[in-house]
Parts: C-alpha cells; sequence; structure tokens
C-alpha cells in the first residue's frame, strides 16, 4: 500500500489537538493499531484483509436469529410504544404478528415485514439464501405473495474482503429470484459483525389474511421444518460440529416456506406463524395465548434435526434457550418428568424455521401429505389446539410424551469431542472469594 504522508500528517496532526481519533472517538491517537502495524485508519490506510475461505460463524457472537432481542426484553419496548391509529392498517404492531398489513383499497392490501440476523452458517452464499429465505417467510406466514425486496447488510469491510459480501449479497438474490421477488435496492454499514436481512413487500387480498390469533379449539398444529437449527449453529460456532454437519442444516434454512404457504391457504387454515428465534414455545405461546385457547404438543411427533439428540446429551446449549425459556416456560405443563430431558429444543432460537399452522383437523393428513410429496420430509403433525378447560390460562402448552423420536437426518457422530479439563478445586475456590469448599468444577 502506498502511503500518502502528506495526508497521513494532516489528519493526526487534527487527532493529536483533539486528543482522539477522528475515525474513532474512543481510541487515542496515535492508536495501537498505527503504533503496532504503521497504519492510520483515520488517513484512510487500511490493514491487509482476510481473503480466501472465512468461517462466518467465527466472527459474531451470537449466531442467526439468536442474535436478536429476547422476547422478554423486546415485549417491555414495544409495550409502551403509541398506538397506531391509522383505518387502513388492519394489522400493525399491536397485534404483535409476522408482517403489518395495509390496505390500500377493497380488494388489495400491502403485507410487510424485515428481518435480519448474523450468520449461522460458514459459507457466505448459503448465509445469504438463508436470510433472504428467513425474510420473506413473514409474508408466507400471513399468506401473502412477495414482490419486492430491500437489502439490509452490515459488514467489516476493513477486515473481510469484499468477495465475500457480494457472495452473501449473490446467494440473497438468488434465493428471492427462487420466490419471484425482485430485489430492487439496498442498504448497507461498515460493522464489526456480519450482518445479513431484507426489508419485504407482499400483496395479499384482505379476506385472504391468515392471522396469529385466530386458531380455532380443535385445530390441528402442524410443523413444516425440522427443529434444532439454533443448537447445530452453536455447535459450529464452538468447533464441536464435524464437517458438513450445519450445510446439511443450513439446506433445511435456505428452504423457501412458499409451498407450505400455498398449500395452507388451499387446505383452510385458520392461523399461522414462523417458527424462529423466539423458539418453538414463543411463537405457539403468542398463536394460542391471543386466541384465547391451550395447546397440547407430543414430544414424540416434534420433527428435529439428528445432531440435536448428541447436542442435548453433549450440553451444547446456547444462552438463547435459556432467554427464550424466560418468557414462555410459565405457559408449559410438562406431564412426564422423562420429557424434561429434551425440553431445551422446545426454546432452541430457529432460523428461517418452518411455518406452524393451525388447520381443521378433517384437513391436516392431507396438508401433510402432499407437503411430503413435494419432498418437505419434516412436515407433521405436533398436536392439537385444545379450548381451555378448569383453572388453565389461556396460552397454556401441556406437553405430552416422554422423548425425541421424530428425527430428521443422520444424527450419530457427528459432533467433535470435547477434550475434558480438569479444573483444581484449589485454583477455583481461592480464586473465588466467599465460596469455602463449595466448588461447580469438581465436587458433587
Amino acid at each position: 500500500m502506498v502511503v500518502n504522508l502528506k495526508r497521513r500528517k494532516s489528519v493526526m496532526a487534527r487527532s493529536m489537538r483533539l486528543g482522539h481519533c477522528v475515525c474513532n472517538p474512543k481510541n487515542p491517537c496515535p492508536c495501537d493499531i498505527f503504533i503496532r502495524h504503521n497504519v492510520c485508519p483515520c488517513a484512510g490506510e487500511k490493514l491487509p484483509v482476510t481473503s480466501g475461505p472465512v468461517a462466518l460463524t467465527r466472527h459474531v457472537r451470537k449466531a442467526g436469529c439468536a442474535s436478536k432481542i429476547g422476547q422478554a426484553d423486546l415485549l417491555k419496548v414495544i409495550g409502551g410504544l403509541p398506538e397506531i391509529e391509522n383505518k387502513n392498517v388492519l394489522v400493525g404492531a399491536a397485534a404483535g404478528d409476522d408482517a403489518g398489513v395495509y390496505r390500500l383499497d377493497e380488494g388489495c392490501c400491502l403485507v410487510q415485514t424485515v428481518d435480519v440476523f448474523t450468520p449461522n452458517v460458514d459459507d457466505p452464499y448459503l448465509f445469504g439464501q438463508i436470510a433472504a429465505a428467513n425474510s420473506v417467510s413473514d409474508i408466507y406466514a400471513m399468506g401473502g405473495r412477495p414482490l419486492t425486496a430491500l437489502s439490509i447488510v452490515g459488514f467489516p469491510i476493513d477486515v473481510l474482503d469484499a468477495s465475500i459480501l457480494a457472495e452473501i449479497l449473490r446467494g440473497g438474490i438468488d434465493k428471492m429470484n427462487e420466490a419471484d421477488c425482485a430485489v430492487i435496492g439496498g442498504h448497507s454499514i461498515n460493522d464489526e459483525e456480519i450482518k445479513c436481512g431484507f426489508a419485504v413487500t407482499g400483496l395479499i387480498e384482505p379476506e385472504k389474511v391468515v392471522q396469529r390469533n385466530a386458531a380455532r379449539g380443535g385445530d390441528v398444529l402442524i410443523l413444516t421444518k425440522p427443529l434444532g437449527t439454533g443448537m447445530v449453529s452453536f455447535a459450529a460456532q464452538i468447533g464441536r460440529a464435524e464437517p458438513g454437519v450445519l450445510e446439511v442444516a443450513g439446506v433445511w434454512m435456505a428452504t423457501l416456506n412458499k409451498d407450505a404457504a400455498e398449500l395452507m391457504a388451499r387446505y383452510g387454515a385458520h392461523a399461522c406463524t414462523d417458527v424462529t428465534g423466539f423458539g418453538l414455545m414463543g411463537h405457539l405461546v403468542e398463536m394460542i395465548r391471543t386466541s384465547g385457547l391451550t395447546a397440547e404438543i407430543v414430544l414424540e411427533s416434534l420433527p428435529v434435526l439428528g445432531p440435536v439428540q448428541a447436542c442435548l446429551e453433549q450440553g451444547i446449549l446456547s444462552g438463547s434457550i435459556e432467554s427464550n425459556q424466560e418468557y414462555s416456560w410459565a405457559w408449559l405443563r410438562v406431564e412426564d418428568s422423562e420429557a424434561e430431558k429434551a425440553l431445551p429444543v422446545l426454546f432452541d432460537p430457529q432460523t428461517s424455521g418452518g411455518l406452524l399452522v393451525a388447520l381443521p383437523e378433517e384437513k391436516a393428513a392431507g396438508y401433510v401429505g402432499e407437503m411430503r410429496e413435494r419432498g418437505h420430509e419434516a412436515a407433521s403433525i405436533i398436536g392439537r389446539v385444545r379450548e381451555r378447560s378448569g383453572s388453565q390460562r389461556e396460552g397454556e402448552v401441556v406437553l405430552k410424551g416422554r422423548r425425541l423420536l421424530n428425527l430428521i437426518g443422520e444424527g450419530e457422530g457427528i459432533l467433535r469431542e470435547k477434550e475434558e479439563e480438569k479444573v483444581s478445586e484449589e485454583v477455583c475456590c481461592a480464586s473465588t472469594p466467599g465460596m469455602g469448599s463449595t466448588c461447580f468444577a469438581g465436587g458433587e
């Protein structure tokens, strides 16, 4: 790199007078980068960027939809926002549904949504596909037809090669083309973490809007994709997934919910939501609580990625499971204590998950059968919606069954074993004042 010394001298003189780097006020001048590498970022000079293959999940703190704000915290924020007063807003923020619906005229509505998250796979092109499939999913969940999209990306352009960003966007555009949705523009920021998503606009007829809060007692619950993408992504992020495991999960995440939405309309679904960052329980509770009903799900019927069993056994669970559990645990009633080993599956944050559809009982088998004929092998009946009885609260979910049986794909030998590290009790307790003889590392 050719250094413009005149420019460097001018910029650094200004920074030193201010006592801060003009490009990053958090840093003094001269900054560590200048001292260690003789590079002045404020003068437009750059360190060599990383080229070649890059594991995207190693460049983020939380992968995929696990990067989103937790449900409990989010509700505290939006609960105090002003209500929307517009007669043409048929579904807005107050409904907390998957997308907003705005009436253009008597026969046509706009359906709009936006979604952004960090990488949960390492391949840039696949990540772009997943980001697009996830963003357009909210349109499908409402029964709409996507038309246009705007990309939203954050990328550390000073650290990673621009070709990586190009591949992310190419994957997103290709997936949107598959959805017959035109990417007509976008916005980018220079960010420390990689992020990608899309703002999507679609059309829908007013009478065909499928809302989340319209389930009916007796409806059958169907899930169209397997659970467990959060666990598998976390396993890859911490280096515990064998090569290929994340790519298999990525294929599921990159699959559009287009068929699920099309058949949902044909089979007369009463309600629908897509299962994403709040996990199955978070989305199910919101569906039935706002419908004034309860539900039961059967553990053996839940479609789950094969590697999930190993993740549960080895404790490979992201912290986002706890934040999801914080919100929806109060509504869960477990009938068999043996099922507790599998409970993290219910709270696992999903990225580009399937549709959770509430259908009349007589239509459910036909819907699942046609989904599987189209190649969606994970589509399964997982439970049903019930009217409240006795002391049951609105939104209560009863978990039946004892173990996971509906495993999708290979599930053995796919996670790297962790080398056991023996922690000295003396070192552990000595470094923790007040702990006495109680030590989590080596005791019972």
